[in-house]
């Protein structure tokens, strides 16, 4: 069994469009799990149109809660707090807003008028689609702990594909090099980067290509939308040569991509035969050689 794990260095470079085609593509021909990973703003649910089998609360942290009825108004919460979360209202009770769950006011609350529960930070699913088990979540707002949530789906998708015996798990990652992106590939087999041809995109690959590199990571690239500035989609497959990470190929910018979105479908199942279907089936066999020679 391989994990694929499809990242950006930033959002909106159809990272997503990939994943979709990319699992049309290995559901016909292999048995595969498929995990969203851009829990901050999930979207790959939109194509896959999922039949949820299970949903569970994600809990991180705590919370401290102010009782009412306990508190004396001494205030010493809010001299404590470092974060400005404790506030006292024109009513004179004192209330937690913004928390950062650091736990100081609870331990020095002299009238224990403090709770500290756990906190629920979001849900997690295990759903049915047409081209297999997926396991993605969605975090509530203003929530954190995005890393956490991203290891538990990457956890639950490896089980799921254990028990099935799966080929491929197929993780939609998050944009950019942060906490949900070091949680979306440490361990993966291998990184495909969705690059697009400007400044910022090859920008955001140099940064991915030291993210993968630090990981040990086997990291493998694709131009999208290629033929909107071919001088810099030369330039980043020149980084790619001289860095020594194989560009699969590219794909031309096309408003069919977004016309399958609108109806729910990958492009694959769109226009199977299109120019950009054509591109991404190519990229598909790629990484399946580099992938399993390795």
């Amino acid at each position: 069994m391989k994990e694929l794990v499809i990242i950006s260095g930033k959002g909106g470079t159809g990272k997503t469009s990939f994943t979709a085609a990319l699992a049309t593509l290995a559901s016909r021909s292999a048995k595969a799990v498929f995990a969203d990973c851009d829990v901050d703003a999930a979207d790959l649910h939109l194509i896959f149109s999922p039949d949820i089998r299970s949903r569970e609360f994600f809990v991180s942290g705590s919370e401290a809660v102010i009782d009412e009825a306990k508190c004396v108004s001494c205030g010493k919460c809010a001299a404590l707090c470092r974060f400005d979360a404790v506030r006292r209202d024109a009513d004179d009770v004192y209330r937690v807003s913004g928390c950062e769950g650091c736990g100081v006011c609870v331990s020095y609350c002299p009238a224990g008028a403090i709770s500290f529960p756990l906190r629920r930070c979001g849900e997690w699913y295990v759903s049915d689609t047409r081209f297999g088990t997926l396991v993605h979540a969605r975090l509530d707002a203003e929530a954190e702990n995005s890393g956490k949530l991203v290891s538990l789906v990457r956890r639950e998708a490896r089980s799921r594909a254990e028990e099935m015996g799966a080929d491929w798990i197929i993780v939609d990652g998050a944009p950019g090099i942060g906490c949900p992106v070091i949680a979306s590939v440490t361990g993966a087999d291998v990184v495909l980067a969705v690059v697009e041809p400007s400044l910022s995109g090859k920008h955001d690959l140099e940064r991915v290509m030291a993210l993968a590199k630090h990981f040990k990571s086997l990291l493998l690239v694709a131009v999208n939308k290629a033929d909107i500035n071919p001088g810099l989609t030369r330039e980043i497959e020149g980084l790619c040569l001289a860095s020594g990470v194989p560009v699969l190929g590219s794909v031309s910018y096309d408003t069919s991509v977004t016309a399958a979105q609108v109806v729910g479908k990958s492009i694959i199942e769109y226009e199977e035969r299109s120019a950009v279907s054509e591109s991404l089936r190519e990229i598909w066999k790629r990484i399946s050689e580099e992938t399993w020679k390795r």
